[in-house]
């Protein structure tokens, strides 16, 4: 019993890696370049930028990190054994 929950654990746990790392792929980078001195990057696409695509993926980033964290602490301390 154990063994085929450890193996469905793992499965998941490399279904999350590889998720974790397109989602992450996917995402803009955080840097404005010099608008962002200037205040030119305070814009409406960046106030409202929670409900876009961009904050999807942030918060299925954050969703597969925990995931990720939480299942990496049960395949290390050997809970499933």
């Amino acid at each position: 019993m154990t063994s085929t929950l450890k193996t469905i654990v793992t499965i998941a746990y490399i279904i999350i890696c590889v998720a974790l790392v397109i989602v992450v792929l996917m995402q803009e980078g955080k840097t404005n370049g010099l608008g962002a001195m200037t205040g030119a990057a305070d814009t409406y696409w960046t106030k409202n930028k929670g409900r876009s695509a961009e904050g999807v993926l942030v918060k299925i980033t954050r969703v597969l990190s925990v995931l990720f964290i939480a299942l990496s602490l049960v395949l290390c301390t050997n809970w499933l054994d």
